[in-house]
C-alpha cells in the first residue's frame, strides 16, 4: 500500500501523522499530495496544477503534460531535502522534506578467497561492455507514467534478501545490495509488476545472469536479474501481469531467486517500499 505526503495550500504548519503516512504543509496555489514514503530508498509522485513546475534541491522535475512528476531518494540519502514548486504565475514555495534514515544488515566476513571477492582480469572487459549496456538501458527516456499504478509482485516466495545490506569481505566493503530477493524454483514464472518498455533483455551477464529492464517513465525503472529465461524483447510494450521471464540462479547467485531492483534517474530504490504486503500464494 502507498503512503502519501499531503501538501494543503492553506496550512503553513507541518504536521506528522502517526497513522497512514507524513502530512506536510506548503502555500502554493493548488494542493499536492505526493504518494510514497518519504524515506531513503523511497519513490514520491505527485500531480501538480496546470503550468506548474517543480524543484527538488535546485534541480528541476520533468513534469509530464497533465502535471505528473517524480522523484525518489538514494539508499544513503541525506536528512533533508528541498522540494519547491512553483505556480503558473511564478510563485513559488519551498518545503523542507525530513527523509527518515534506515539501520541497514551489516555482516562482517573473513577467509573469504580473495579470487571470489574480485573477478579475474579476464573478464573485466565483459563486466565493463555489460555495464554500459545497463548504463544506456537506463538512459532511455520515455514520457509515460506507469509508476502512478498499483504495484503487484513479480513472484511469490519468501524474501531472502533486503534492500541496503551489505557485505564486508576480508575487510574490504562490498557494494550495497540494492534489490529486494524473493526466492522460488528455477522455472517460476515473472509477471510484471506495472506497465512499461522493455529496455534490455540480455540472457547472459557476469554478475546478474539473465537480465531484464522495464521502463516505466520519467526515470523509473525496474531491472530483474538472474532469470534462467528471459522471455520478452527489448522495445516490446509490457502491461502489468504479462509475465516478462523466469526465475533462476545465473550469474552470481547462489541459488534460484528472483531480484528485483528499482531505479529513478541514477537513484537506487526499494521495491518494498512501492508495493504492498506478499498476498499469500494460492
Amino acid at each position: 500500500m502507498n503512503k502519501c505526503v499531503a501538501i494543503w495550500r492553506r496550512v503553513f504548519s507541518v504536521a506528522l501523522s502517526l497513522g497512514f503516512g507524513l502530512s506536510l504543509s506548503l502555500a502554493v496555489h493548488a494542493e499536492v499530495a505526493l504518494h510514497g514514503e518519504l524515506k531513503q530508498g523511497g519513490l514520491l509522485w505527485g500531480t501538480l496544477a496546470a503550468g506548474s513546475s517543480a524543484k527538488l534541491n535546485g534541480t528541476a522535475l520533468e513534469v509530464a503534460d497533465n502535471g505528473v512528476f517524480v522523484f525518489g531518494f538514494d539508499r544513503d540519502a541525506k536528512p533533508t531535502a528541498t522540494l519547491e514548486i512553483c505556480s503558473a504565475a511564478a510563485t513559488c514555495q519551498q518545503q523542507v522534506l525530513n527523509i527518515a534514515q534506515r539501520q541497514y544488515d551489516i555482516q562482517r566476513i573473513t577467509g573469504v578467497p580473495q579470487q571470489t571477492v574480485t573477478p579475474p582480469a579476464s573478464v573485466l572487459e565483459r563486466i565493463r561492455k555489460e555495464a554500459t549496456l545497463v548504463a544506456n538501458a537506463r538512459q532511455k527516456h520515455f514520457s509515460r507514467h506507469d509508476f502512478t499504478q498499483t504495484f503487484k509482485w513479480p513472484v511469490l516466495g519468501p524474501i531472502t534478501g533486503v534492500f541496503g545490506s551489505q557485505r564486508v569481505y576480508n575487510g574490504s566493503p562490498g557494494r550495497p545490495h540494492y534489490g529486494l530477493d524473493i526466492a522460488a524454483p528455477t522455472g517460476t514464472t515473472v509477471t510484471a509488476p506495472i506497465d512499461g518498455v522493455v529496455t534490455l533483455a540480455y540472457p547472459d551477464m557476469f554478475y546478474s545472469g539473465g537480465t531484464l529492464i522495464i521502463d516505466h517513465g520519467m526515470g523509473v525503472s525496474s531491472t530483474f536479474i538472474h532469470l534462467s529465461q528471459v522471455l520478452v524483447t527489448a522495445g516490446q510494450e509490457i502491461k502489468q501481469g504479462d509475465v516478462i521471464a523466469e526465475v533462476g540462479a545465473t550469474g552470481r547467485a547462489t541459488g534460484p531467486h528472483l531480484d528485483w531492483r528499482m531505479n529513478w534517474a541514477g537513484q537506487r530504490l526499494d521495491p518494498a517500499l512501492v508495493i504492498g504486503p506478499m498476498p499469500a500464494k494460492e
